[in-house]
């Protein structure tokens, strides 16, 4: 896999043509402390993290990326497990701001027949409370020195100040040679649809590269066949779009060339985050000079892997596990 690279750059910009960036990535939103059921009949929970921008900044790290995150966390004891976390995790997190008024979000995962579910304890939490203003310090200065500055549907969801700096955030980056993907992550229980479709259709405008799942898809477009959907998504203003269909892979898109990424057949343990891990994955590649659909198969086997463990983070796989799995040398 190392060094393997398709013809015809689908980028602007590419690695090289960027020294002034010091991080390949840079993700804005909520990082939360998880607590994540071990069985579906236990009353025990594992400790971990979770967030998807956090999950997604993580999982770049693990592949090798030079990473930073941008949020506010609470005084308090679960903001400083995610500061540990960062700096274990190599994690630039010196834009990270706390706030003595507001906590850390926490939520809860439990797992049943259906799949996973999700309670959340995020209210009012420190990093509903960022605004354009706080992103115009030394936020802003990250994000003029990354690559890439990637946000969620989340991010723009968690109160409508974070859905105002999300955008200030994604315009800096449009004026400052810094590449813009989005994850749709739709979450109807923080908006309502009407609110959720017209802010991530302006998203969809500012990003270069758009992440959605199918699910999402078709909840927002109404529309079922995968190609419609990824048409729907290049007419919305996307320029690349990598549709994500769980178990069955990926659908790739440049705009020109368009291809069907298989998906692999493994035992999932736990899917709690493994979007999120297909994300940093596949950013992390193109960061590294991978063609987008080079970079989508190595995250389409990262994801594979993160399901085969429990908890968000903890099941993020590294670089040479990704190697190992498609058969790979490092070298």
């Amino acid at each position: 896999m190392a060094g393997e690279q398709l013809s015809g750059q689908t980028l602007d910009h590419s690695f090289a043509e960027q020294p002034e960036k010091y991080f390949d990535l840079t993700a804005l939103g909520e990082a939360m402390v998880e607590f994540n059921q071990t069985q579906s009949d236990s009353t025990q929970h594992l400790q971990g993290f979770g967030g998807d921008t956090c999950n997604t900044v993580i999982a770049a790290a693990r592949a090798g990326a030079r990473t930073a995150y941008l949020t506010r966390l609470g005084a308090d004891a679960h903001g400083q497990l995610l500061r540990n976390l960062w700096a274990t995790e190599q994690v630039n997190s010196d834009a990270v701001d706390t706030v003595a008024q507001a906590p850390t979000g926490i939520y809860f995962v439990s797992h049943g027949q259906l799949g996973h579910a999700f309670s959340y304890q995020r209210a009012g939490s420190a990093a509903t409370t960022m605004t354009p203003a706080w992103l115009a310090g030394k936020p802003a200065e990250i994000i003029r020195h990354s690559r890439w500055l990637h946000l969620s549907g989340i991010s723009l969801a968690i109160s409508p100040q974070a859905c105002d700096t999300s955008f200030a955030a994604m315009k800096l980056a449009r004026t400052s040679n810094t590449l813009v993907s989005f994850d749709s992550n739709l979450r109807l229980k923080l908006w309502s649809l009407d609110q959720a479709s017209t802010a991530i259709d302006q998203a969809i405008g500012l990003c270069d590269l758009f992440l959605p799942s199918l699910e999402d898809m078709i909840t927002l477009s109404a529309l079922t066949d995968p190609d419609s959907i990824v048409d729907w998504s290049h007419a919305h203003g996307a320029r690349l779009v990598v549709l994500k269909l769980g178990a069955q892979g990926a659908l790739v898109s440049d705009s020109s060339r368009r291809e069907r990424v298989p998906g692999h057949a493994v035992r999932t343990v736990d899917a709690t985050g493994a979007g999120d891990c297909f994300c940093g994955n596949l950013l992390a590649r193109l960061a590294m000079g991978d063609d987008l659909f080079v970079a989508t198969r190595y995250a389409n086997c990262a994801a594979s892997l993160a399901v085969q463990g429990w908890g968000a983070v903890t099941s993020l796989p590294t670089a040479p596990a990704v190697y190992a799995a498609m058969g790979h040398s490092t070298l």
